[in-house]
């Protein structure tokens, strides 16, 4: 056996890259880079270059179905199925642990606390150590009933059988007026039907509630329970009984068994169960119309029965608990002293300590998760993470610094850090410069977007990439210059005593006409402000307020940016026009489709536990529509040329000529203002990375009638070189006459603005005042707020 010495390394110490050769998801064009483990890696390039593809969609991806296939075919039957991406070489893969932006579930009982495991410890806590006790963890938990019950039951015992009365009950949490949601809902008939009509006659006004609709109206029409031909305001007590709260019930129509429901359970179910903002545009229309949230009287919104609420710990119940702010409960539980329960309140204190330490200090565990911000939702992912004893893992992280102020990207960067300290690999896709400076190795991918991007246009360390020549390395350090003059407004919208979350009754006058910026650190007040008491008021609505916030846009890999605009409906109607047949034939979802592959483009073949396999169709070879459809032509195009189109293209071909379609051609100049003109109108939503969604969604709000444009953090996802062009398209909006309101921390917004209000000094109870109103000269000048110094510092 050969001797080990100093001079001869371990061969297992040689395996210290990752490399990936011939990396072609979607738009990658055979790329090979060797990234080193145990090091922090930005991967950065203009919106739509490749990065996610390359590092969540190859590296990420395919570590995940390696460490999928570790389990029994029985596991991998339950997990999801990952099919191989395509690439000729994958080596060197570690564990990955995927951090993303996905907004957390919106259930409605969903919460900070249930999503990070606090709320858990803290019902074992008030279980141990509460007075009065009450009973077991479940009795602190909002998602449980309260359920006895007895009978008679038979037991098998030694040959014989056994009658025996059995009881049992389990104490829940739950508050039995709201079912562990906090709000209860109070519904407006009217909204729901015209009472001087009849069923017959089209009495219901519910979104999708058709006259002809057998699987709703013709339930209520044919049930027997109602006459259908009789005015709605003329039926008996029982009728209308039967009409809104009926109980579900089995009925037949038409030969076909169905359940017939009363109204308001129905309506409680299929839309009211749901969050909010989850909801398609016009079904939450319809509910904001017809119903009124509000507080539940019972429980006082805390969502516990009062059972739960009554057991305190040192004078704290458990609703108490988890509406303090966290850093303040992170304090309080610091000062428990309980032998008993050591281990858990050490457990309890790390997880805490850990919101605090990520920036998020400011939340409270019974915030719901579907509010929070793709940045929080991030942020709150991070925190099992930082406490963890992994090592030689790869962290994957999408735009970690999203929604944090520049004081608070200091705070992040850190995190990153010491995680790569303890011997882990960093991946990171990046955008902001203080975070890319922080980087032991770079891989900038471009040089433009979608097709004319999935390359490496450098690779090494950050001082190469500022000499490179690279669209980032050239912008790395840009500065953008004060305003030399700002626009005067034409008007304000006054905000008075506002209130909402955290808001300390704000005062506040917002400039009409201009370009107004409102800033501040994370978790200061600003969406309150705005979106909570400016976007909710009746003088507002009367101003045409459009509001694009964060929340991420619905579609599938059936939808894509034509009919996501609405851009495919004139198209279809053109190209019907045009060949004297139906606009149907048009749709790939519809009587065009490819009865193959059922308009969507590929055949997949599922392989149970195994990764499904998705194969071009081969009778439609992609394009999605029957060869029949194809025959037809507008200006010489058929449909699947004219989806194959990029928006600059298919501008040209809409503005002039045979195939001039006014309406088209206005969603494609949208589409090119927000710098989306290399997209292909077919390319799948499911392909779009996060910054060209947030643009797809800015583009399609730019069509809507308003005279006050509320933007929320439009920079998210863009390229250091794509902020110029927005700044364009806000000067554009500001000069064609409206008012644009922008919720952003980019200190190139922040410089470009007519007007800035800040909010702060800090977050949570520590922020909720505007302490500095003014334009950015003023701002930069007084070094007053922590926003001032990070915009001075930023103009040198």
């Amino acid at each position: 056996m050969p001797k080990r010495t100093d001079a001869q390394p371990h061969v297992a110490d040689s395996h210290d890259l990752i490399r990936v050769h011939g990396a072609r998801e979607n738009n990658l064009k055979d790329v090979s880079v060797d990234l080193p483990k145990r090091r922090l890696t930005v991967f950065t390039g203009v919106s739509g270059s490749g990065k996610s593809s390359l590092v969540f969609d190859t590296v990420a991806a395919e570590s995940q179905r390696l460490i999928n296939e570790t389990y029994s075919a029985f596991v991998q039957g339950f997990m999801p199925t990952l099919a191989r991406p395509d690439v000729d070489v994958l080596e060197g893969l570690t564990t990955a642990i995927i951090v993303d932006q996905q907004r957390m579930g919106a259930d409605p009982r969903s919460t900070v606390g249930t999503a990070t495991d606090a709320n858990a410890m803290l019902r074992i806590l008030f279980s141990r150590l509460g007075t009065p006790h009450i009973g077991s963890p479940k009795a602190f938990s909002f998602n449980v009933p309260s359920i006895s019950g007895a009978g008679a039951v038979t037991v098998e015992r030694a040959g014989k059988t056994v009658k025996e009365q059995r009881s049992f009950s389990i104490t829940g949490g739950m508050c039995p007026r709201c079912e562990g949601r906090g709000t209860v809902s109070d519904i407006d008939l009217t909204q729901l039907y015209d009472d001087g009509k009849s069923i017959s006659e089209g009495a219901f006004t519910i979104p999708g509630w058709k006259t002809d609709s057998w699987w709703t109206v013709g339930v209520y029409a044919n049930s027997g329970f109602l006459d259908p031909d009789k005015p709605i305001r003329e039926y008996t007590e029982q009728e209308m009984r039967d009409l809104l709260h009926r109980e579900p019930t089995k009925v037949k129509v038409n030969g076909v068994n169905l359940t017939y429901e009363g109204l308001i359970p129905k309506l409680q179910k299929s839309m009211l169960s749901k969050d909010k903002d989850a909801l398609q545009p016009h079904i939450r229309a319809f509910v904001e119309r017809a119903v009124t949230f509000t507080a539940c009287p019972d429980c006082e919104g805390t969502r516990l029965s009062a059972a739960a609420r009554s057991s305190r710990i040192a004078g704290i119940s458990i609703a108490d608990a988890c509406a303090m702010q966290i850093s303040d409960l992170a304090a309080w539980v610091g000062d428990l002293d309980e032998p008993s329960v050591a281990p858990l309140l050490d457990t309890l204190r790390q997880t805490l300590d850990s919101f605090v330490e990520i920036g998020l200090g400011y939340l409270s565990l019974d915030r719901p998760a579907g509010t929070l911000s793709g940045g929080e939702a991030q942020r709150v992912k991070m925190i099992r993470h930082l406490g963890s004893s992994l090592t030689d893992t790869t962290y994957v992280f999408d735009e970690p610094t999203t929604g944090l102020h520049p004081h608070d990207i200091d705070r992040m960067n850190r995190l990153l850090l010491r995680l790569r300290d303890k011997g882990n690999t960093v991946l990171v896709v990046e955008h902001k410069p203080q975070t890319i400076a922080i980087a032991d190795h770079v891989v900038d991918l471009g040089p433009g977007a979608g097709a004319a991007g999935g390359t490496v246009c450098y690779e090494g360390d950050v001082a190469g990439l500022r000499t490179s020549g690279t669209v980032t390395g050239r912008h790395l350090a840009d500065r953008t210059a004060l305003r030399a003059t700002v626009r005067k407004p034409t008007g304000t919208l006054a905000i008075r005593g506002a209130n909402t979350h955290n808001l300390r009754d704000v005062d506040v006058d917002v400039p009409l006409g201009v370009l107004t910026v409102v800033t501040g650190v994370a978790g200061s007040g600003k969406s309150s402000l705005i979106h909570g008491s400016l976007c909710r008021r009746p003088e507002a609505s009367g101003e045409g307020v459009v509001s694009v916030d964060q929340g991420a846009i619905k579609g599938s890999r059936r939808s894509n940016p034509a009919t996501y605009t609405g851009l495919l409906e004139p198209v279809r109607k053109a190209f019907a026009k045009a060949n004297g047949v139906k606009p149907a034939l048009f749709s790939a979802n519809s009587e065009g489709a490819c009865p193959t592959c059922n308009g969507a483009g590929v055949v997949y073949t599922d392989l149970a536990m195994m990764a499904g396999v998705a194969t071009t169709c081969e009778d439609c070879d992609g394009k999605r529509y029957q060869p029949a459809v194809l025959e037809y032509h507008l200006g010489g195009r058929d449909i699947a040329e004219v989806l194959a189109m990029p928006v600059t293209e298919a501008e040209e071909f809409f503005g002039s000529g045979e195939a001039k379609l006014p309406a088209a051609h206005r969603v494609l100049e949208r589409l090119a203002d927000v710098g989306l003109g290399y997209l292909s109108l077919g390319q799948p939503l499911t392909t779009l990375s996060g910054g060209e969604r947030q643009r797809l969604k800015l583009a399609t709000h730019m069509a809507d009638k308003g005279g006050v444009y509320v933007l929320d953090e439009p920079t998210t996802g863009l390229h250091l070189a794509d902020v110029e062009q927005l700044l364009g398209l806000l000067d554009r909006l500001v000069e064609s006459g409206k008012s644009v309101i922008v919720i952003e921390h980019h200190p190139a917004v922040m410089a470009h603005a007519d007007w800035i209000i800040d909010l702060g000094p800090g977050a949570g109870h520590d922020g909720g005042r505007v302490v500095f109103e003014g334009t950015p000269a003023e701002l930069v000048a007084a070094r007053s707020t922590l926003t001032g110094e990070a915009l001075a510092r930023y103009l040198g």
